[in-house]
């Protein structure tokens, strides 16, 4: 339902009148959190809103990788850069040992624009 529109509401009370009331304006709240559970890469163990201890080592030689995190489909989040120096030696997640498939990767939303 649009803001701009009406919603009328009839109520019948047992008679022949009937009440009538019309919503003029309604307004929804919501409420939002981030999709992780937690604030730290648990293979570099630094902030995941910031670049990778890689990245932040080597800034002229790292690529986009540690300004990224992905996502697993297990709910598991590291930065890009960490989780695919792990998956060269094993397959699965370092948190909950299922097998690693990628969700999503996204660049750190502070560290996108840097050259």
């Amino acid at each position: 339902m649009a803001d701009d529109e009406d919603m009328e509401v009839e109520k019948d009370t047992g008679g022949d009148s009937k009440q009538r009331f019309v919503v003029k304006k309604w307004n929804a709240v919501t409420f939002w959190s981030w999709d992780i559970c937690t604030d730290t890469c648990a293979i570099c163990r630094n902030k995941l809103y910031e670049p990778s201890i890689e990245a932040q080592a080597n800034p002229g030689i790292a690529d986009d990788a540690g300004y990224s995190i992905a996502w697993g489909c297990c709910g598991h989040v590291f930065h890009l850069d960490c989780i695919s120096r792990w998956l060269k030696t094993r397959s699965v997640c370092p948190l909950c040992n299922r097998e690693w498939e990628f969700a999503k990767i996204e660049k750190i939303a502070t560290y996108g624009n840097l050259d």
